[in-house]
């Protein structure tokens, strides 16, 4: 799943590319995609792309008076072509979802892989009527967003660390994979309790928050955006290595089932050498 650090990386790579473009055509391919209906893709056409913005996982470009909002959700990709083929794509056909067609040649495509259809596109007159955008938390890489900012997000949480991470209401961007670089970087366990933490722990992990982020950031820049995903996975330290030595400890990364997902994390560096209880295990004892 994109998230906040390859985000930043397209809306950087859009930004150069799709300012001061005009529109020609907007093509919804799939019928899952898009998620409003008024005002219509065609009042995008004919009008020219201003500055991409990002919120938390969400690009939003604004195009005209209107902003063309997409969330990548967990298998979408956009991909950019300096030049678009001359026969228009069929409905329904492979993962292609979304095409933008630019005046004088080029554009985008959105694209979905596997079989659970996530990816939305809205077309709404501010982003902030996209409720995903509208129940945000604070970006974590924000100037405003200081050591006091996130020690308050954590007081009163009785949810395990891993989870507050990743829900977008707390703090907008980090996903799955980023959440467990920030935990092994702050060498925490993803199950503690966020509201245990004491101060020089969320001094830490605070720290790890930012300076993780702040890193992945730096490297996707200038990326272009078909290289972001491998640029991604080759920076990651501990998320989809299981099986592998931790490059701090050596220790073997180790995996568990979480949410809808799973997490990888070192047990020498993070939970005391203990292995985290795996709750598929469990279920396929009982």
């Amino acid at each position: 799943m994109p998230e906040l650090p390859e985000v930043e990386a397209l809306r950087e790579y859009l930004d150069e590319h799709l300012t001061g473009r005009v529109v020609e055509r907007v093509l919804p391919l799939a019928v899952s995609v898009l998620k409003t209906y008024d005002p219509p893709l065609t009042a995008l056409e004919g009008q020219s792309a201003g500055a991409t913005a990002r919120y938390g996982k969400f690009l939003a470009v604004p195009i005209g008076e209107l902003h063309l909002v997409t969330h990548l959700a967990r298998a979408g990709w956009l991909r950019w072509q300096d030049t678009l083929p001359a026969q228009p794509p069929r409905p329904g056909k492979g993962p292609l979802a979304l095409r933008v067609v630019l005046e004088g040649g080029g554009g985008f495509d959105l694209t979905e892989a596997g079989t659970q259809k996530r990816l939305a596109v809205y077309v709404v007159h501010d982003p902030q009527d996209v409720p995903g955008i509208a129940r945000l938390g604070p970006d974590p890489l924000a100037e405003a967003f200081d050591r006091d900012a996130f020690a308050a997000l954590l007081a009163g949480e009785r949810r395990q660390i891993k989870g507050v991470l990743r829900d977008q209401g707390v703090i907008a961007g980090i996903g799955n994979a980023y959440s467990d670089e920030i935990l092994h970087r702050a060498k925490v366990s993803p199950f503690k309790l966020a509201a245990s933490f004491d101060e020089e722990q969320t001094t830490r992990l605070y720290e790890a928050v930012r300076d993780t982020l702040g890193e992945a950031v730096e490297r996707a820049h200038g990326v272009a955006a078909g290289r972001l995903k491998a640029e991604k996975k080759s920076g990651l330290r501990v998320h989809g290595r299981a099986g592998e030595p931790c490059p701090v400890c050596g220790d073997t990364v180790r995996s568990v089932s979480f949410a809808d997902s799973s997490l990888e994390y070192c047990p020498t560096c993070q939970t005391g050498g203990k292995p985290l209880a795996d709750r598929r295990l469990s279920r396929l004892l009982k």
